[in-house]
């Protein structure tokens, strides 16, 4: 009886991802011609300036899945008609008064993790992840939420390298955490949030950045839609104000 009980520990063990190789090509394989492979939302959003000020603005957002994110920014203050950024190519292009005013080259990560890797080759993603700087190879179960997560890219305790969070059950991605970009002593957090189905998927319908703990920008997203077409020249910059 002992024996058998360890088998049945050591195979139920065994399907639990413990790398990042292969949590990433779990949640490849588990969606695989299931995910959205077109997304659609506006998003409200609030800049916390202090402990008691806000900014609100409202964009206009559309995603091909893999690979290309559109946004259009409607209202908010220092905003002018028709700019936005386009995020494509492992590229970042920003759009000021329907002028391409900076290109640069971009891995998103976010894209790569909440949406990307459902839809694209686990090769692809495997090498993006490592690009942007995930230690892959260092791994850990945790909770977050009050649901079983798995950890890529720290160790247990370490809560400022670079690293992402994913959900054990949905596997899908759900917190990451990194050192700043201008003040590398500092944390910066990302959070996906209200997670909702989707066509047999899920869209994460709040998404929270964090500095040091402290909230600094949240997205809410309404008016949602998955898999509706999308007009030609959407991710084209040339085509930007005809597109809008």
């Amino acid at each position: 009886m002992t024996h058998l009980l360890l088998l049945l520990t050591a195979l139920l063990a065994g399907r639990d991802p413990q790398t990042g190789d292969a949590l990433v090509r779990a949640m490849h394989d588990t969606y695989s011609g299931q995910w959205y492979r077109t997304l659609t939302f506006v998003q409200h959003n609030t800049l916390y300036l202090t402990a008691d000020s806000v900014q609100h603005s409202t964009w206009f957002e559309r995603a091909a899945i893999p690979g290309s994110l559109r946004i259009d920014f409607r209202e908010g203050p220092g905003f002018s008609p028709d700019a936005g950024a386009l995020f494509a190519r492992d590229s970042q292009f920003n759009i000021a008064g329907d002028t391409l005013v900076e290109a640069s080259a971009f891995i998103h990560p976010l894209m790569v993790l909440g949406f990307d890797v459902y839809a694209q080759p686990v090769d692809r993603t495997l090498a993006q992840l490592r690009e942007y700087g995930f230690d892959l190879a260092t791994a850990h179960d945790d909770t977050w939420q009050g649901r079983p997560v798995t950890v890529v890219g720290a160790t247990a305790g370490d809560l400022h390298t670079r690293q992402f969070w994913v959900d054990k059950e949905r596997l899908v991605f759900v917190r990451m955490l990194e050192p700043g970009r201008r003040d590398t002593t500092a944390t910066t957090e990302t959070q996906f949030n209200d997670f909702r189905p989707f066509a047999k998927a899920w869209v994460s319908a709040q998404v929270l950045f964090l500095a040091n703990g402290q909230r600094r920008w949240m997205e809410e997203y309404v008016d949602i839609t998955v898999n509706t077409p999308l007009a030609d020249g959407v991710f084209d910059v040339k085509r930007w104000k005809e597109t809008k």
